[in-house]
């Protein structure tokens, strides 16, 4: 559990928050237990909205930019070292003179930040335990620099930001699904993690689509596509796409999924993406996608779709299209083109 070395370091006497009224958790991991925490007043930070809907289901106050004044600020450590960083001098700003704690995992970069954050103030206390780290130090103003910065423009003017998937631009995948899109596309549709609107901006250009929901769980992200996107066709939803949409009601779906939300691949990820497809896709609709070589999503969608092909791809992508959903009352295999 994320919060296992903070309750560690709590249950061993190393740091004490008996003491602090209010403390903020700044995109903690959804399996944490907030019953280690001493105190009754705490909010969660999340943009992430699968994580945001658990903590509002298990009924903690939640948003997705959290202000101040606290008195302990928890960082989980994501990914991105910018986010970290921003994360970091965020935690600083909402708890003037309070109790910075950055808590992560080796794997996500702990022993950098660790060095990092040492270069810059004198930590109160650090301990090991669990493939990770967790420290802490008096707020101060010491990362006031590293504050996440809004979107802006990067390569060939699209607007992103540090922290979101392929920040510095459009990614290959992507890229290869834009050029292979297929010029029948018609009707509404949607873009199934979209992101910050790459494929949408294409999808838009296609002559017979009408109208584009475009699907997106990352709150930072999504805020970047409706600056990419300035088209009254398209309408941004902050979704799971697992759990989004009616049932039956789209022509099309278009979709780069995601198959990893930690550094070790996940093919699920892309298989409940399919599923979602193939569950909001009118009778007769059509998914297309675009997917590593190597992920396994062939078997998902035969048992999703009566026809299955590849469209296009090389040594690193493939491009697949699935026409007309299965029922569950209609099992089968797959027909091949």
């Amino acid at each position: 559990m994320t919060l296992a070395r903070l309750a560690h370091a709590l249950e061993t006497g190393v740091l004490d928050l008996s003491d602090t009224p209010r403390v903020v958790l700044l995109e903690p991991n959804p399996d944490v237990d907030l019953g280690v925490l001493p105190v009754r007043d705490v909010t969660v930070q999340h943009n992430f909205k699968p994580s945001f809907d658990h903590f509002d289901a298990m009924g903690a106050r939640v948003t997705t930019a959290a202000t101040g004044p606290a008195d302990v600020v928890h960082v989980t450590l994501p990914r991105s070292r910018e986010l970290a960083r921003g994360l970091i001098a965020q935690a600083e700003a909402i708890a003037p003179n309070g109790l910075v704690i950055v808590d992560g995992a080796k794997t996500d970069g702990i022993d950098a930040m660790l060095k990092f954050d040492k270069s810059r103030v004198t930590l109160d206390g650090q301990m090991s335990k669990a493939h990770g780290k967790i420290f802490w130090f008096k707020a101060g103003t010491a990362f006031a620099d590293c504050a996440l910065p809004d979107p802006a423009p990067v390569t060939d003017g699209w607007i992103t930001q540090p922290g979101v998937f392929s920040a510095d631009g459009p990614d290959a995948g992507s890229m290869a699904l834009a050029a292979a899109l297929p010029k029948s596309l018609k009707g509404h549709g949607a873009d199934l993690g979209g992101g910050w609107g790459y494929l949408t901006r294409y999808l838009l250009d296609l002559p017979k689509v009408t109208q584009i929901d475009l699907v997106e769980a990352d709150h930072r992200a999504l805020t970047c596509a409706g600056l990419n996107l300035k088209d009254d066709r398209v309408a941004l939803h902050w979704a799971d796409a697992g759990k989004w949409g009616v049932p039956g009601s789209l022509d099309w779906v278009v979709t780069n999924p995601p198959f990893h939300t930690s550094r070790t691949p996940d093919a699920s990820l892309g298989q409940d993406f399919i599923r979602s497809a193939a569950r909001l896709l009118k009778p007769k609709g059509t998914l297309v996608m675009v997917a590593n070589r190597h992920l396994p999503y062939e078997t998902t969608l035969a048992a999703s779709f009566v026809h299955v092909q590849e469209l296009d791809g090389d040594t690193r992508f493939k491009i697949l299209q699935a026409d007309q959903p299965r029922t569950s009352d209609k099992p089968g295999r797959a027909k091949r083109r």
